[in-house]
Order: structure tokens, then sequence, then C-alpha cells
């Protein structure tokens, strides 16, 4: 088949709403061997018609994006991680943004997966993958993309994840900076802020907790108060990992303040 038939192949799948084919699906519609669809679609990845994220799956490339030779990664991760058998979400600061409150456009795809992901770069999609115990009982929600559906961490395990991992977030300045964003128009419950803190370690919590405090949100860390009450004999843990064993220890969180949190808002 030449290749603008093969062209016209991959606008045919992406006008009857099909983003991606594995190597046995194209080797259907293109009426040649299995062994003869990298061959063929290495010709459309050159000419930036496809791209292939993971080892025999290929993603059609819309028009408007074949001058990247890619799509944004929010468009198919759910399509690379369904192939790979992964149970994941869009996390950290990349569910920050698509929730309107990263403050900054995060320069990486942030994804939390239940076994080992490769982290890996596709043209100028930049994707980190962090392996996640009990991912599956961590709420998450449905967003609708382009090419279907993603799943995305809840606000609350958004919030969660950020002070588990302040390095993930751009440092506690910028996750103070996203939750004042995130907990605007009750986006936020403290309700299922409390549930979903029982999933986390006691610093997360406390972390958080104290984190919502400084930015003016009392309600939102009350229940994360009474977690951290519960583990009071605990040592104290340290508001910023990684700065250094310094500074007064916050009586109320059993949290060593390490560093000035100065919200860029």
């Amino acid at each position: 088949m030449p290749r603008t038939q093969t062209a016209d192949a991959i606008d045919s799948l992406l006008a009857h709403g099909q983003s991606a084919v594995t190597t046995d699906q194209a080797s259907k519609l293109l009426e040649v061997p299995a062994e003869q669809v990298r061959v063929r679609m290495h010709r459309m990845v050159r000419d930036g018609w496809v791209f292939s994220p993971a080892r025999s799956l290929w993603v059609a490339i819309p028009p408007q994006y074949r001058t990247w030779r890619v799509i944004p990664g929010v468009e198919f991760i759910d399509l690379m991680m369904t192939h790979l058998g992964r149970d994941y979400y869009v996390g950290w600061l990349s569910a920050a943004e698509l929730y309107g409150a990263a403050h900054q456009r995060p320069q990486v795809l942030q994804v939390a997966v239940d076994r080992h992901v490769l982290d890996r770069d596709i043209e100028r999609v930049r994707l980190r993958f962090t392996e996640r115990r009990h991912l599956a009982e961590l709420p998450r929600v449905r967003q609708n993309v382009s090419t279907g559906q993603i799943w995305v961490s809840s606000p609350e395990v958004t919030a969660l994840d950020l002070a588990a991992d302040p390095r993930r977030g751009g440092g506690v300045n910028n996750v103070a900076t996203v939750l004042i964003e995130l907990t605007d128009d009750n986006r936020l419950d403290d309700s299922r802020l409390g549930k979903a803190a029982n999933h986390f370690s006691l610093p997360s919590t406390r972390r958080l907790g104290y984190l919502l405090e400084r930015i003016e949100r009392p309600n939102l860390a009350e229940p994360l108060r009474e977690i951290s009450e519960q583990r009071r004999n605990f040592p104290p843990d340290l508001l910023s990992p990684g700065s250094g064993d310094h500074g007064d220890v916050d009586s109320r969180w059993r949290l060593r303040i390490n560093t000035t949190v100065e919200p860029d808002l």
C-alpha cells in the first residue's frame, strides 16, 4: 500500500473517532503482515502523522499537532496506560492544572501508576511516573479529553500528593500558592479530605494541615488536625523535606518549620 494510502487510513481513523491502533490492528488496517507495520509506520512517524508512546501502540496525530509530531500528554495517557495494562491517575501539578490551579504550567506530565513505568520524553512531551501503593483505593475522577477520558486525582488527593512531596510541586511556597487556587470555589471538601488523608503518611497530613491554616482555610485543616492529634507522640516532621533539620517546632502540628512559607499570590 503506498504511503498516501497509509496516510488516508490514518485520517480515516481520526474521522471515525479512533485515536490509536496496535500493531496487529494496523496490520489489518493496512493489509500488510505485522512485521511490516513498523517499516510502514516509520514513514508516518517521520512525516508527523503518527507517534508511538509504547511498543506496538501507534497514535494518530490530528493535523493541528503535526508540526509537534506528538499530541499533548493528557490526550494519550489513557490510551498508553490501557495498552500497558497499568492503573493510573494524572496527579500533582498536572492535576492542579486540570483543575485550573497550577499557577504556572507544569513542564512535565506527572502520573501515578500502580506498577513501574519508565519515564519517557516524546518530542516536546515529558512523562514522569511515580509508583503509588494502593493506588486504586485513592479517590480520583474522570475528565474528558479529545481522545476520550482520563483519570485525574481528586482535588483532595491532589492536595495531599503535593504535601507529601513538595518537590514535585515546585517547593513549599509553590504548593501553598496552588492550594490557595485549589481551595477556591469550595473545590476541596473537608469530609472527603479527612477520608483521603487516611491513605497518606503522617508527614503529609501534618504538612497539608499547616499549609491550609497558613492560607486561612482552617475548616479544611480541622480533619487533618484530628488525625495528627491521634499520633501526636510521633517525632516532628519537616515542613520542607531536604531543607535541613533546623527551625522551631510548631506545637500544633508537630512540624519543624525549616523554611518560610510565602505564597506567590
